[in-house]
């Protein structure tokens, strides 16, 4: 994208977020799923007032992960969104994807005014500021994809949002909050042993979102047949990230989403590194899936793309 055509949006982005924010509930009326649920993390109340919490297991369900839970959550000095934001009458979000389609957009500056920036994993931001801003509310990340030092590529308010896929995720929150021996197994590559993240601005998402946007936006199924050889397919924390935008926000515009249509297995996927699309195969996700539901909330005016996609 041109400088020309950066400042145009830059010029234009204010009175078509306001118009977006009237249209909000004509364009999701479809999504039944959506409940406007402004509480997106676990509390430590959740544990205590609850009889049954959940009947099913990471990373649908907290079965089997309250004790950790309750453990972690103890230590967290809040779970709620900054009183700045919760109480914005219209509220726009920018999901940023990690995909090669943002690179060389220059959408920086358009991405900043947003009032809540959604980033993801431990995608950088340092170097590639003119295509994808500095502004980060919310990074939503797992241990495998934890940066030991956040402060790096974030904001010195940005929420750390963990996404527990599984059981070893949240024990891996907890040993680094009570600075306990880190447990190694059961991750599929090694996780930071030592984390930098602030203890006020953890939260923990409340896996009904993934449950939700497997089952409802994806319609996946949630449990493997038993006895089988069939590999559990769950959400990329990307498409998670937009079905919490659609629960929290007004306006949702998002960037750097979309796999390239090319079959060469060496081109690249993210704006930054050296992955490519050889890495997606044999992965836990269903991409076919994600592609038709985000064509599905495009078409409906869920979401609106900020760059020319395929």
């Amino acid at each position: 994208m041109s400088l020309k055509n950066t400042k145009t949006w830059s010029r234009v982005l204010v009175p078509v977020l306001l118009l977006c924010c009237v249209s909000y509930y004509y364009s999701h009326f479809f999504l039944q799923s959506v409940s406007r649920n402004a509480q997106l993390f676990l509390k430590l109340e959740d544990f205590f007032w609850r009889r049954y919490l959940s009947t099913s297991a990471l990373p649908y369900g907290v079965k089997g992960s309250e004790l950790f839970l309750m453990k972690a959550l103890a230590a967290m000095a809040s779970y709620d969104m900054p009183e700045t934001i919760k109480h914005l009458p219209c509220k726009t979000c920018m999901v940023v994807g990690n995909g090669f389609a943002i690179k060389n957009t220059s959408l920086g500056s358009a991405i900043n005014k947003y009032d809540i920036v959604i980033r993801l994993n431990d995608a950088p931001v340092r170097g590639y500021e003119d295509d994808v801003g500095n502004k980060t509310t919310m990074r939503l990340f797992y241990p495998e994809s934890a940066s030991y030092n956040p402060s790096i590529h974030n904001d010195p308010d940005t929420l750390m949002v963990l996404v527990p896929f599984k059981q070893q995720d949240v024990r891996w929150l907890k040993e680094i909050l009570y600075n306990e021996k880190r447990i190694r197994k059961g991750f599929w590559k090694p996780p930071p042993e030592i984390w930098l993240g602030k203890t006020s601005h953890i939260r923990i998402l409340d896996p009904y979102f993934l449950q939700q946007t497997a089952s409802r936006l994806l319609r996946l199924p949630l449990n493997t047949p038993p006895k089988t050889n069939q590999i559990p397919t769950h959400p990329t924390t990307g498409i998670l990230a937009i079905y919490v935008a659609l629960n929290y926000c007004d306006v949702i515009h998002i960037a750097g989403f979309g796999y390239p249509e090319s079959e060469d297995l060496k081109h690249p996927i993210h704006y930054y590194g050296y992955d490519t699309m050889k890495s997606m195969k044999n992965s836990y996700h269903n991409l076919s899936h994600e592609v038709k539901a985000l064509k599905r909330l495009e078409d409906s005016g869920a979401v609106v793309y900020l760059h020319p996609h395929s």
